[in-house]
């Protein structure tokens, strides 16, 4: 019978894919991971962007990547991204059983996951344009941001730059502002191939899909 405690990869590989999606996740926004496990599916979700209080205007920005395991399983978790980064650095290089944490956290982005189903394409986006969006909304950000700034400064900042829709309007989705934030999302966990990114819509999600990742924008009232 399937661990309960634990999820069964499909091999080595796979381990370092999770292990490299995790490390760029904790660099962007040291959180949690959403485990979502089906037959020998496991879809990993991360949130890099969310609003911080009731009624802000700035979307929610997930990260996501599937993967493959060895044996079947059925579960839904959310635990913090350190304790999985643990997990995974305790593991033998040849090994593949994940233990699970044991502590559970609450993310209110969490329970308001994207639909697996029902999507339509919606436009096209540029990685290069992606890419440079990331890179400069960055350094905006940085170069804004007061040497003695506190946290609510530096929320403001980023939630100004990367809520921002991406000044591409001919390529972006033809029914809802994708936020520079996506651009972000992407560049930091190493989405970006270097080919043209699609962009999917299901009501008021969006997806921008690569071969290395999705990234899912759920917009905030202002876009």
């Amino acid at each position: 019978m399937p661990d309960p405690d634990a999820l069964i990869l499909a091999d080595a590989q796979v381990v370092a894919d999770l292990r490299t999606f995790v490390g760029r996740a904790r660099a962007a926004d040291d959180g949690a991971m959403h485990f979502s496990a089906s037959g020998t599916v496991l879809a990993a979700y991360v949130c890099l962007m969310r609003p911080r209080f009731l009624g802000e205007a700035v979307p929610t920005i997930l990260g996501m990547r599937t993967m493959r395991l060895a044996a079947p399983a059925e579960m839904e978790l959310t635990v913090s991204l350190g304790s999985v980064a643990d997990r995974l650095a305790r593991m033998a290089e040849d090994d593949v059983v994940l233990p699970l944490p044991p502590t559970r956290v609450t993310e209110s982005w969490a329970g308001v996951l994207p639909p697996r189903s029902g999507w339509s394409r919606d436009g096209e986006l540029s990685s290069v344009v992606l890419e440079s969006t990331a890179r400069n909304g960055a350094q905006q950000i940085a170069a804004a941001v007061p040497a003695d700034a506190g946290r609510p400064v530096v929320e403001g900042l980023r939630s100004a730059v990367w809520g921002a829709p991406l000044e591409e309007p001919a390529a972006a989705s033809e029914t809802l502002a994708v936020p520079a934030g996506a651009a972000f999302a992407a560049l930091a966990l190493g989405f970006l191939d270097g080919q043209d990114v699609p962009v999917f819509a299901s009501g008021r999600w969006l997806r921008l899909s690569t071969s290395r990742g999705h990234v899912l924008v759920r917009s905030g009232a202002s876009l």
